[in-house]
């Protein structure tokens, strides 16, 4: 963590703030040098999914001095309902700059962070470099009395990437008669764009070479199959007419058309400099459904599955019947080194989701074990905590490893998968404890309407890292 100690540097950061409003990709200072050799690596569920794209970009748009006086109206108790709604917003996100700042990852997955859909507009993600993380966070976080600031920090390059969410299909995907958002879109969402994800990185991002999976089918990965209808008997969710018990949920065209990712699958490749020249590492993103919200098919479940093994052909020479947008087939070189990033909606000893998917995954050979479930397993002192207090959900109190678990939900959802190559000295999950600095960060119950925990605060997940050693 960098902290800002004094006048003089606060003004130095200023100072250096005012030559970076620009809308390039080209400008950081804190570029690495050829001599870099650690590199903290990380996903972060921002949870900052907005009512609509707009509402978003119009908080990111919102200046420093601007959140400075809405928030001194906080303090004082001053704010009508219409700028306390907008205050809360601006704390929530304050907070994860702080978060960002105070871990300082090289290169970041942000879950949860809206787009237009296609990926094209970056009003948002700008805002957000410029509004947010560009300025000096207050590392108590944002409804503290007290202020110790945090050095801004700069990443030089992004990418935004296209979204299944709420990308409406042409047909009656919930069986409910009509076509419509959100159970009609290809993932859900109630427009397209909510639930996205970008890439925030201080190091090149080889666009020319990253590839996407929007379009690749569920159909086309071998061993799966329409799923079917086998709650045959729950009066609370009744089978539709027409249909009964064993039938296939999705009409054949609409499964023939039926997308793997809910999101997107991408593969980014970042060039790192390094003494013996430019490393390339293949950042591997996805956000697969959660597998709950199931009522009379197994639909998400069976996705959540899908979308994580495919990841784990993708790096395991098993991927021949891969294709990405662009037609090209195949999984990753064999020699590639990589790290999967994202929320995987999957814990490997608990939750509702197929546990040997993920299991697999994290012990496939192509990994690196000791950061998956060895000495440099993420942790943190908060979520134990949180599980031994109640603030996280109660029928997860009894994970035998409360130490690695990443969200509210007291369950290892969010994971940072790097390659068996790749040498890992440290790791961590951003969770303070009652008694570290930065708690006001995880819970203020003077903040929103559910106790001032998760998305009020900050975000239900936390960011989790790995340090590369190059």
């Amino acid at each position: 963590m960098k902290v800002l100690k004094t006048a003089a540097a606060i003004a130095v950061s200023v100072a250096l703030l005012t030559g970076c409003n620009d809308e390039t990709n080209n400008y950081y200072p804190e570029e690495p040098t050829p001599e870099t050799t650690n590199v903290k690596i990380g996903t972060y569920n921002l949870s900052f999914d907005r009512s609509s794209y707009a509402a978003l970009v119009e908080e990111m748009r919102i200046t420093a001095a601007d959140q400075d006086a809405l928030m001194e109206k906080w303090f004082s108790g001053t704010l009508t309902d219409d700028e306390k709604a907008v205050a809360e917003k601006i704390i929530q996100i304050r907070n994860v700059a702080a978060i960002i700042q105070t871990e300082r990852p090289a290169v970041l997955l942000m879950a949860e962070f809206n787009n237009d859909g296609t990926g094209e507009d970056n009003e948002a993600i700008q805002g957000f470099r410029l509004n947010y993380l560009s300025v000096p966070q207050n590392a108590l976080g944002s409804t503290s009395d007290e202020v110790e600031l945090l050095e801004p920090i700069q990443f030089g390059y992004t990418e935004n990437f296209a979204t299944n969410t709420g990308l409406l299909s042409e047909f009656d995907l919930d069986r409910n008669g009509t076509i419509a958002l959100p159970g009609d879109a290809w993932g859900f969402g109630f427009y397209h764009g909510q639930y996205a994800f970008g890439l925030l990185s201080q190091y090149p991002i080889d666009t020319a070479n990253i590839r996407t999976f929007q379009d690749f089918k569920w159909k086309d990965m071998p061993g799966e199959a329409n799923p079917v209808i086998n709650n045959c008997e729950d009066e609370n969710n009744p089978i539709p007419e027409g249909m009964t018990c064993g039938d296939e949920w999705y009409s054949a065209e609409a499964w023939a058309e039926k997308p793997l990712s809910s999101k997107n699958h991408v593969d980014a490749p970042i060039i790192i400099p390094t003494a013996n020249g430019d490393k390339v590492v293949h950042l591997l993103l996805s956000h697969p459904t959660p597998p709950i919200f199931d009522t009379i098919t197994e639909n998400n479940k069976l996705l959540n599955r899908a979308e994580i093994k495919f990841w784990d052909d993708y790096i395991s020479g098993n991927g021949s019947y891969i294709y990405d947008d662009a037609g090209i087939k195949g999984g990753i070189k064999a020699d590639s080194s990589f790290v999967i990033l994202g929320d995987l909606n999957a814990d490997p000893e608990s939750g509702d989701g197929y546990l040997d998917t993920i299991k697999d995954l994290m012990y496939n050979d192509q990994v690196n074990q000791l950061a998956t479930h060895g000495v440099y397993a993420p942790s943190s002192l908060g979520g134990p905590e949180c599980l031994a207090t109640g603030e996280c959900r109660a029928e997860n109190w009894g994970t035998t490893y409360p130490d690695v678990v990443t969200s509210t939900s007291g369950l290892r959802l969010d994971h940072v998968i790097p390659s068996h190559d790749l040498n890992i000295t440290d790791s961590g999950v951003f969770w303070p404890a009652t008694f570290e600095d930065g708690r006001l960060m995880m819970n203020d119950d003077r903040v929103g309407s559910w106790g001032g925990g998760g998305k009020s605060v900050s975000s239900d997940h936390r960011l989790v890292w790995v340090n590369v050693e190059l």
